[in-house]
């Protein structure tokens, strides 16, 4: 079925950021005392909003963490973008040459992902297209970010395809009813040794979105001077 309308993920789908944001929170975490390595992180917090950090945090290690933690954690996380964030490779121009609707749906907060589209170079394209998890009841995995954006966009969601990378995202996209592309072109997922839970399978699986281009191409405007698929 081709979809109507395609619902991005951010982080780890539209932008490289995975490992830049666990390293920013292990060395946060670790300025209270808190040792996590990046399988840790992978496994508890990807995917996810920041209420679940404090959550997880205070069921792993019993601690609360203070009120500034996370301003300081997003200080940290955002200083690391300036210099170090990039689109995923060839998320540019894939957005660039689709020929359906799309939109971005995101478990981070409205700055993050402001600065997350406007360093990557992205932010033109996604112009009144970007949603958050502020903006619903419960995040990721349940599937109220995905349903909010596809009303917003005006279309239902039989119709749309979500492309995420994490677990709660996948999750959130089968719960919604819609198609789920499994996206597995981030660095964060390169080698990775584990593998999705029995119950998560998404209807498709891309480790690059010129895979994702060459499966489906009639989603997509040809390049000059080669005529449309039929």
């Amino acid at each position: 079925m081709r979809p109507a309308l395609i619902i991005f993920d951010c982080d780890g789908v539209l932008i490289d950021s995975e490992v830049l944001s666990a390293r920013a929170l292990i060395d946060e975490l670790a300025c209270h005392g808190i040792a996590v390595d990046l399988d840790f992180v992978a496994r508890h917090f990807i995917g996810r909003a920041y209420p679940v950090v404090q959550a997880e945090v205070r069921a792993q290690f019993g601690l609360e963490l203070p009120a500034r933690f996370e301003h300081d954690y997003r200080t940290r996380l955002l200083a690391r973008f300036e210099t170090e964030l990039a689109a995923m490779a060839g998320a540019v121009e894939l957005v660039e040459a689709l020929r359906v609707s799309y939109c971005v749906a995101t478990s981070s907060s409205p700055a993050r992902l402001a600065a997350s589209l406007r360093i990557a170079g992205l932010e033109r394209l996604f112009a009144g297209r970007a949603f958050t998890a502020s903006e619903v009841a419960h995040g990721k995995p349940a599937p109220d970010l995905f349903l909010h954006a596809a009303a917003r966009m005006g279309f239902d969601p039989a119709d749309c395809a979500v492309v995420e990378d994490s677990v709660a995202g996948l999750r959130a996209g089968l719960a919604a009813g819609m198609q789920v592309w499994h996206f597995t072109g981030g660095s964060h997922l390169a080698g990775a040794a584990w593998a999705l839970p029995e119950d998560v399978r998404p209807h498709s699986s891309y480790a690059s979105f010129a895979e994702l281009k060459g499966a489906m191409p009639d989603l997509f405007h040809p390049p000059a001077g080669v005529a449309s698929p039929v």
